[in-house]
Formats: C-alpha cells, sequence, structure tokens
C-alpha cells in the first residue's frame, strides 16, 4: 500500500514511518535512549491497529555525550544507511594539561584535512588505522587551559582521540572535556526535541486527542532523504515497486543523477517509494532505470 503525501499522514503513520530529531540527555547510551522512544511509541499506539516495529538512531553517540541524535521510527529504520557516511558535527571542550603555546591556532588549524585515527581500545569496531577527514576546526573561544572547539568530521571521527593528538602536537598535553554533537548531516540543533517533549507530545495526543503538538516533534521520514537525488515514479510504478519490481524506465517522469548514483525513488506528490541505485538511462524508453536496495512502500 502506498502511503500519503507526508503533509496529510495522520499520526499513526508519522509513528511508523518518522523521523526525530532527539536531543540526547547525558547519562543514557544512544541504544537505551532508542529503547525508550520504541517502548513510549508502542505505549501511544496500543488503541490503534498499527505497532511500531524497530527504531534505530542516526549514529551512536557515548552515554556522557549530549545532542542531536536522529530516531528513526518503524519502516524508517529502512533508511538508516542514509546516516553511515553523513558529516558530523561537535562542539567540545579542550582541556590542556598546561599553558597554551604561541602558535596555538597554527597548530590546530594543521588538523584540517585527512588525518589517521586508530580506535580505542573500548571501540566496537577493529582497532586499526584509518583515515577521516576534519572538513572544519574552529577555536570558538579561549581561557586559560581550555578553548571551545568547532570539529566538523567524517562519520566515525573520534573526538576524543583528535582532542589527545592536538595535546600532543602543541607540546603541553590535552585531553576533551564536554563534547556536544551540533549536527549531523542535513539535521542539526536548530529545531532539537527533548525526550520530555516527545513524551508530552504523545500524550496530548492519545489522552486529549489533539495531535498539533505530536506533528510538531514528528517529521516524516522523507525529511532524513532530502541530501539524495531524487527520481520521480508514476504512481502505477510505485505499486511494482511494493510488489519487488525494479522501477523501469517508462515509469519514471524526472530523474536526477548519473549512472550508479544512490537515489530516493519518490512519487509526484513527494512519497518515498524506495532506495536504489541509477541503472540505466532513465529517458529509454526500456529496461531497468533503477535497481532497488530498500523498499520504503
Amino acid at each position: 500500500m502506498l502511503r500519503g503525501p507526508p503533509s496529510e499522514r495522520s499520526p499513526a503513520d508519522l509513528l511508523t514511518f518518522g523521523v526525530v530529531n532527539l536531543d540526547k540527555p547525558p547519562g543514557p547510551s544512544a541504544h537505551q535512549v532508542a529503547s525508550w522512544v520504541r517502548d513510549a511509541v508502542d505505549d501511544a499506539l496500543v488503541e490503534t491497529d498499527r505497532d511500531i516495529g524497530r527504531v534505530a538512531h542516526g549514529g551512536t553517540l557515548d552515554p556522557t555525550v549530549t545532542g542531536c541524535l536522529p530516531i528513526l521510527l518503524g519502516n524508517a529504520v529502512r533508511i538508516a544507511q542514509v546516516f553511515d557516511d553523513a558529516v558530523k558535527e561537535y562542539v567540545t571542550i579542550l582541556e590542556l594539561h598546561d599553558h597554551a603555546p604561541p602558535d596555538f591556532a597554527e597548530v590546530v588549524a594543521q588538523f584540517e584535512g585527512d588525518i589517521y585515527q586508530k580506535p580505542p581500545r573500548k571501540s566496537a569496531v577493529k582497532r586499526r588505522l584509518r583515515t577521516r577527514r576534519i572538513h572544519d576546526l574552529d577555536v570558538l573561544e579561549r581561557l586559560d587551559r581550555r578553548a571551545l572547539l568547532r570539529v566538523r568530521c567524517d562519520s566515525g571521527t573520534y573526538v576524543r582521540k583528535l582532542c589527545h593528538d592536538i595535546g600532543l602536537t602543541l607540546g603541553t598535553g590535552a585531553h576533551m572535556g564536554e563534547l556536544r554533537r551540533t549536527a549531523t548531516g542535513d539535521f542539526d540543533d536548530t529545531d532539537l526535541v527533548t525526550m520530555e517533549t516527545f513524551v508530552d507530545a504523545l500524550a496530548e495526543w492519545t489522552d486529549r486527542g489533539d495531535d498539533a503538538p505530536l506533528r510538531e516533534v514528528i517529521d516524516p521520514a522523507e525529511r532524513a532523504l532530502t541530501g539524495y537525488p531524487q527520481v520521480t515514479i508514476a504512481p502505477s510504478a510505485a505499486r511494482e515497486v511494493a510488489n519487488g519490481a525494479p522501477v523501469y524506465a517508462p515509469g519514471v517522469i524526472e530523474s536526477a543523477g548519473t549512472h550508479g548514483d544512490p537515489v530516493c525513488c519518490v512519487t509526484p506528490d513527494d512519497t518515498a517509494v524506495c532506495l536504489g541505485r541509477l541503472a540505466g538511462d532513465p529517458d529509454a524508453d526500456s529496461g531497468v532505470a533503477v535497481e532497488l536496495e530498500r523498499v520504503l512502500v
């Protein structure tokens, strides 16, 4: 079954194919926060014929780290891959072990670009040297032995290790103080939702029938796909995709991208249908235009 347009979905539709730009508090892990969201939504849906199934988050955060943690609800977990390579942004306090040398700013600037990192011993990934890109590294403020840094970096960058390495290069030694994630891909801290606000919005809907607060805190899952090139397909082609067929060229209305690019297929009303890769000429009269990777309907 095809969903309706994102702007016309019911609260139950949003709760089973939506995304929350959650402001993770200090204390719980990202996995624990996702579990709390799943339980809260399951309770809210108990009077409907729907259930949330699963949830996923857009990038692990350690228990002490706060900030931007997009949570994908229900079938939206099928698009979790969009966060795998998403650029992350953090604000952190660099704690120097001695007074900063005169060339402090110049040394910090040297860490922009490609750097080598080995994951820490407590990491869940293999400890082998790998390359990560620091897109921007700005010194926002300095006070005595502390510096406030803004870091835009590749997914999988260890900011704690970055702070340690900056300290070694400065010759003072340093460690990471507080850390807050301010952006994950197209999600940032301008519209974060606290867990308390999210739970209150669920209660307004279930207890009073007021879905306005819920619509303010949950976005259609399509928001997470705004960075993907789009292929617009006919509703008839979308129904075929729902039954497992690839996207054939005659069903394509409009296309962006080149051969091999990852794309999101949508209907003319902006409903996401599937993720895939361009496999042929979308302007052709026949043949497969998009090979499927994730079916979303």
